[in-house]
């Protein structure tokens, strides 16, 4: 009986090894889900190339104001969450150069046809690349980030200070967002990309915004809350009521364009 019990206990501790090492080898299958399709240019935008550090090509849209606009002499770079491609913020860029202002929809390596496959490294990269083109046109720049983008706007605060930074929807950190949807996996272990957002945005000093939805089932509110606690200079927190994390009222919605303006005044 002792050993069956023993060869039973081994074939339990057996199974979890091979689901950790699987669900290690596999993480960013679970992280990003990219549309690697290359979006049709849509009016208005304009085809731009990046020019990472470590030598890719990434495609970007550039909306500047439509004819008629007074420009408000500001740009914003959007930093996208995990999922699509920069088709799907086309309604944020269009709400934004309504309101005067220059936008950058910037898709990372393996989104939008670009080469490359993502990870936190890369997009930082690819973030970095987003926001020396845009130093070349002389605007102060806004940086926006939506859910995952969140992190890596604040990380690239830390490194090149923005006017403003909005950060629609963030984690606290990538591994607090996983727990919450794997809490059988010891996720804190297992990632290689962290993503950290509350350690470091009490270390950026550019005012800052922060939106998020009530009833957010990606992201859980608490955290958002908790971003917002933890900043170091916030001006301006939007909390939408009933909004779930992909809800269009989050993408170009008056609670977003309000904290938009907020910070570009």
């Amino acid at each position: 009986m002792g050993r069956m019990v023993m060869r039973g206990a081994l074939a339990v501790l057996l199974c979890l090894v091979l689901i950790l090492i699987a669900a290690w080898a596999a993480q960013r299958r679970l992280i990003y889900f990219p549309d690697r399709a290359r979006p049709p240019l849509p009016a208005g935008a304009r085809e731009v190339t990046l020019r990472a550090a470590d030598g890719l090509r990434l495609t970007a849209w550039l909306f500047p104001p439509p004819s008629g606009t007074p420009e408000r002499a500001m740009s914003v770079l959007v930093l996208p969450g995990n999922g699509g491609n920069r088709a799907g913020r086309v309604p944020l860029a269009a709400a934004l150069t309504a309101r005067g202002l220059t936008v950058l929809l910037l898709d990372y390596r393996g989104y939008g046809g670009n080469p490359g496959d993502p990870s936190e490294t890369g997009l930082a990269l690819d973030a970095d690349a987003a926001r020396a083109y845009l130093t070349e046109i002389g605007h102060p720049i806004l940086y926006y980030g939506e859910s995952l983008g969140a992190a890596v706007a604040t990380a690239l605060a830390t490194r090149h200070p923005p006017a403003g930074l909005l950060l629609r929807s963030p984690f606290t950190e990538l591994a607090a967002a996983g727990s919450a949807h794997y809490p059988f996996l010891p996720v804190g272990l297992l990632l290689r990309d962290r993503f950290p957002v509350t350690a470091l945005i009490s270390r950026v000093t550019a005012p800052t915004a922060v939106v998020y939805g009530t009833a957010d089932r990606v992201v859980p509110a608490e955290q958002s809350r908790a971003v917002a606690e933890a900043a170091a200079n916030l001006t301006h927190l939007a909390v939408v009521d009933g909004a779930d994390h992909n809800d269009r009222v989050l993408l170009d919605g008056p609670q977003l364009i309000a904290a938009v303006a907020a910070l570009t005044g």
